[in-house]
């Protein structure tokens, strides 16, 4: 099992927890027309998070994937691969437990500075945060 977050579009989530968690449950269908690996068919704002997120969290798979060889060589680098599932309106990022701390904080700074939402999957009542600091309620 994995420690998992998202950041979204907040321009095309709804505002209240329950709408939010329908919308969520739907876009975690992976039924777009895409594979979900290519983050060019992402919004500039969610393009721009991941950009800078791959820098520390770079993807298991995909065109900025690390090369096989340099994960075998390195445990730190292998520990911070991330199977990022990338849509239209949403980044859903599956991480290892061992750098969830890290990974959840890195993860909300870039979502506020990129002006992207933020949730917390993996937490029972999770923290659904829009980039000025408001909580969906």
């Amino acid at each position: 099992m994995s420690y998992d977050l998202m950041v979204f579009e907040k321009t095309k989530a709804p505002t209240t927890k329950k709408e939010f968690m329908a919308w969520y449950e739907k876009q975690t269908e992976w039924g777009e027309e895409h594979d979900y690996q290519t983050v060019s068919v992402s919004s500039p704002a969610l393009q721009n998070w991941f950009m800078e997120m791959k820098e520390t969290f770079p993807p298991l798979n995909g065109e900025y994937a690390p090369a096989l060889e340099l994960l075998d060589e390195d445990a730190n680098l292998e520990s911070h691969t991330v199977d990022y599932s990338i849509g239209r309106d949403v980044i859903y990022a599956a991480f290892a437990w061992s750098v969830a701390d890290e990974a959840y904080e890195l993860m909300r700074s870039l979502a506020k500075k990129h002006k992207v939402g933020f949730f917390d999957v993996s937490a029972d009542d999770g923290d659904i945060i829009l980039p000025d600091g408001t909580l969906i309620e």
